[in-house]
């Protein structure tokens, strides 16, 4: 994985940083003077290229999941590096998704008359160029090409060594279609070197990246976040909650629970704390379920006396991101105890409620102060493609310029173009 560096980086990976921002400033020039039709029809030759390159990805792929497994990879970070065919197919339709999409550049957000008269216009425009620093998810080579360019960005990417064969692989077959399409290669460049001081040199890349987006671990992203030069949109850690309320239903409540933590374990929307009514009348068969499913279950003195397979939990455990099948379980009191845990130990990632009380479910919404907030549904809905969105760049659970899946209109900024008739200030 991704280490962060804590010395000077080296003089040749400043170098090679500074000839990417370089290219991808030209590039990002060129784009914004491209049509709409151009980029999408640029992108969806992207996604046939990837779909007629499928043998050679998968190759690369083995590549890496052979050495992840002879490094000790553990299984949740095996599953994210892992494709398979129809991995690859949903990446290719995903790649096809966003340019289907409405381009949100040149789109009019704010319209008003100044006080002298003139005309002002607020306008989505591209953020120029976007650093993407990642780990062992080879899908985000291409969600961040693809939501990139569709925005009018250029993208410089960075990936983790453990996916380094299966990136080279996605991103030449990007390129190529890319450059089929009359674009220039420049717009999505992947880092041509894995060594770990070229993360630093993208970090002190003012004025020369626009945004950093980290997709990684904790260590990954707390250090970019510590040491940015360049604004950083991310989320530190996905410790989402669900919360089974006294009057929800229990057939309801044990699919959204097993859903929200077993789907897929290492993904940042898996749920990581189950809070519990005490007045729910159903936790006894819920826990045991868990238990059955082979979670590991880690719990307060009522958890352990209802579910003796359960262990109890320490105090780290309801602030730590598992990505795992194990479960942090707590009985609250009630919707305020609820509300009180989740202000106290959630990432502001994604909380979930269940229940039948529409007056619960309302209160919820708007007491929790999470980027993703929702009512009788599995946490692993937290996804830009499961929001309609086409894909998405990465999860923000700041308070500024994007929140939630971040997805085109969140790689953009604007700008106010000003129409007057010849006025001037007294």
């Amino acid at each position: 994985m991704i280490e962060a560096v804590s010395k000077p980086a080296q003089s040749s990976a400043l170098d090679v940083i500074d000839r990417c921002c370089i290219a991808a400033r030209h590039a990002a020039q060129r784009l914004r003077g491209l049509p709409d039709a151009a980029k999408a029809r640029a992108l969806r030759q992207a996604a046939v290229a990837i779909r007629e390159d499928a043998a050679v990805i998968l190759a690369a792929n083995a590549r890496d999941m052979a050495a992840g497994e002879a490094r000790g990879l553990t299984a949740a970070l095996l599953d994210r590096l892992r494709l398979d065919t129809a991995r690859l197919q949903a990446i290719a339709d995903s790649v096809d998704a966003v340019a289907a999409l409405p381009d949100p550049v040149g789109e009019e957000i704010d319209r008003r008359i100044a006080p002298a008269g003139m005309t002002l216009r607020r306008v989505r425009v591209p953020i120029g160029v976007i650093g993407i620093i990642y780990e062992s998810r080879p899908n985000v080579t291409v969600d961040a090409a693809a939501l990139c360019v569709r925005s009018g960005n250029a993208a410089i990417l960075r990936g983790g060594s453990e996916a380094v064969h299966s990136n080279r692989a996605l991103h030449a077959a990007l390129v190529r279609g890319l450059g089929a399409a009359g674009l220039p290669e420049e717009v999505v460049q992947l880092v041509p070197i894995q060594d770990r001081e070229a993360v630093g040199a993208m970090l002190a890349a003012a004025g020369g990246i626009d945004l950093i987006i980290p997709r990684g671990g904790k260590s990954l992203v707390a250090r970019v976040q510590a040491d940015a030069r360049v604004p950083v949109l991310a989320h530190l850690d996905g410790i989402c909650h669900s919360f089974v309320h006294a009057s929800a239903d229990p057939m309801m409540a044990e699919k959204i629970v097993l859903n929200a933590k077993l789907r897929r374990t290492g993904i940042c929307g898996a749920m990581e704390t189950l809070l519990i009514d005490r007045d729910y009348p159903h936790s006894a068969p819920l826990l045991a379920t868990l238990a059955d499913a082979g979670c590991e279950l880690r719990g307060d003195d009522m958890v352990m006396e209802l579910e003796p397979r359960a262990v109890s939990a320490l105090d780290e455990d309801w602030d730590t991101e598992y990505l795992d099948a194990i479960l942090s379980v707590a009985f609250v009191e009630g919707l305020d105890g609820a509300l009180e845990h989740i202000a106290r130990h959630s990432s502001g990632h994604t909380d979930a409620i269940i229940t039948s009380d529409k007056a619960a479910a309302a209160r919820f919404q708007a007491e929790v102060d999470s980027a993703i907030v929702m009512v009788n549904a599995s946490s692993q809905f937290a996804d830009g493609g499961e929001f309609g969105l086409g894909a998405e760049i990465g999860i923000a659970t700041g308070r500024l310029h994007a929140r939630g899946p971040v997805a085109l209109e969140g790689l953009t900024t604007y700008k106010w173009l000003v129409d007057g008739e010849g006025h001037i200030r007294a």
